[in-house]
């Protein structure tokens, strides 16, 4: 192949390419690649403020949303290609017709704008069989973004390893928390899986070849393998041996379920993972191997790069922080809430506002939440229970957060650095919910105001909240004091004067 071929798509001087799905883990991936390249860039988000601050000055973020037709012309206006990398397999209610309407109002007015071409990532198994709603559902995208009349370079692809990705974390979880694992039969199932730096080359590839030879295009590693040899893998690295039992009496459901309890992946995503690994999903047809350059490496190199990248912190994206992973992606509009429940707190402190905000900023994750870990916890698992998210997602940083960042069940919603921090629940509740923190210097005392905010919906929202006055009490006054205590904690690790018995922390309620 030529890269340099002057009829590739994206070589039309200064015509942008635009990426869709650019918060989500492959499209986060690919927007790094195609911005160290020099390419003309602009990204569509329905969020355009979350993504704003993840881009160099030279990437154009617009407003736009496939649900919303007239949405896409601006975006899509000049495009020369169109990476779609859209899916809504974590939302609610009918995952596969949300794509079906995604897909038919994008390719509809990628073709009104003039766009030559369009680059998707879909899944591998054949049409032949029964597939899964997942999988199925992917091949329909494919399919109507054909139907269009518009060239599709569409790369099927089996599970995709790297740091943050949903299959990694799965076969991670798994090995480190399970020494023996008594599993289902889908732990057997033949799979071809492919590191995220491969996919990455042939999508950037995808840009140097005619629209002509744009087509379906199998790709995996160099590997056939099942997710049980996949985690012996895995094992291999870490000094570890996992005892893998398969057993016959696991349904996809109770499976899915089981995951959710045990590795980061709540109910609905492991089901529809499950679902898919039932099915073989390795390359037939070989074709990538010789239009493309790339020349895949085998699940233990793949497995090596994901884990050097986690050890480094260079875990750029992870599927949890895809917008529409969190489970509970639903439309409020129409919807009259309740009277707004505001519950605040604030208690003062002699410590400078930027150690208070530090430590406000480590919350979740491995860190935990300060105060009644185990009320999280058991709150998690009766969201898991429910088909939510739970607990398990931790966050992408240890130290810092950023706008559309993930904590455990929420979701970062605006961050001011040393003075506020407001996350949003992405848990399943009868309402909305936000959990925020504001931080304020008056003299020498910084005031920390605490404030969680229940929109309910209804009598069954006011029940809810209500039901959990008396733990809320534990856990609302246990959290402000903790995050206060290890304020002052900081304080004196860092060798500051020390602070006078009954000055440390006044708390008022309000």
């Amino acid at each position: 192949m030529n890269k340099s071929d002057p009829t590739g798509p994206s070589t039309s001087g200064t015509s942008p390419i635009l990426l869709t799905g650019a918060t989500g883990y492959i499209g986060g991936r690919l927007l790094p690649s195609l911005e160290n390249q020099g390419h003309r860039l602009r990204c569509m988000a329905r969020h355009p403020e979350i993504l704003e601050p993840k881009v160099r000055p030279s990437t154009e973020v617009v407003g736009g949303d496939v649900l919303d037709r007239p949405s896409l012309d601006n975006a899509l206006r000049g495009v020369n290609v169109a990476y779609y990398m859209v899916h809504s397999m974590s939302s609610t209610g009918s995952f596969e017709e949300t794509d079906r309407q995604a897909a038919r109002n994008f390719s509809e007015a990628a073709k009104a704008a003039g766009v030559k071409g369009l680059i998707y990532v879909g899944g591998l198994g054949s049409d032949e069989e029964e597939l899964s709603p997942h999988l199925r559902s992917r091949h329909e995208v494919g399919d109507i973004l054909r139907q269009s009349g518009l060239p599709v370079c569409e790369f099927r692809a089996s599970a995709v390893i790297g740091s943050g990705s949903a299959s990694f974390e799965l076969i991670r979880a798994l090995v480190e928390r399970l020494p023996i694992m008594f599993t289902p039969r889908w732990v057997k199932g033949k799979a071809q899986p492919i590191a995220i730096d491969d996919l990455l080359d042939y999508l950037m590839e995808a840009l140097q070849i005619p629209t002509s030879s744009y087509r379906i295009y199998e790709v995996g590693g160099s590997d056939k393998v099942s997710y049980a040899d996949m985690m012996r893998a895995y094992g291999r690295q870490r000094g570890l041996t996992p005892l893998i039992i398969p057993v016959p009496v696991l349904t996809p459901w109770l499976s899915a379920l089981w995951l959710g309890l045990i590795t980061p992946l709540y109910a609905r995503i492991g089901r529809a993972i499950i679902e898919s690994i039932v099915h073989v999903t390795v390359v037939r047809d070989t074709t990538a191997l010789a239009t493309f350059s790339v020349r895949p490496m085998g699940i233990d190199e793949a497995i090596h790069r994901a884990l050097v990248r986690e050890e480094r912190h260079f875990s750029e994206t992870r599927w949890s922080d895809s917008l529409s992973s969190s489970g509970t992606r639903r439309s409020w509009g129409g919807v009259r809430f309740g009277t707004r429940i505001v519950d605040s707190r604030t208690l003062t402190v002699e410590v400078p506002p930027e150690v208070v905000f530090r430590c406000i900023e480590r919350i979740g994750g491995d860190h935990g939440w300060y105060a009644c870990d185990w009320l999280w916890r058991l709150r998690g698992l009766i969201d898991l229970l429910q088909g939510g998210v739970g607990m398990g997602r931790g966050r992408p940083s240890s130290t810092t957060l950023r706008v559309g960042d993930t904590v455990d069940s929420f979701r970062v919603e605006a961050t001011e650095r040393n003075r506020r921090l407001r996350l949003k629940s992405e848990m399943n509740l009868p309402g909305r919910a936000w959990l925020e923190f504001e931080v304020t210097e008056a003299g020498s005392l910084t005031q920390i105001r605490q404030t969680a905010i229940f929109d309910p919906v209804g009598l069954t929202g006011q029940l809810y909240w209500y039901s959990l006055y008396v733990p809320h009490e534990f856990v609302f006054n246990g959290m402000l004091w903790g995050i206060a205590q290890a304020a002052l904690r900081e304080m004196r690790d860092l060798a500051m004067p020390p602070i006078q018995d009954g000055r440390t922390a006044t708390p008022h309620r309000r």
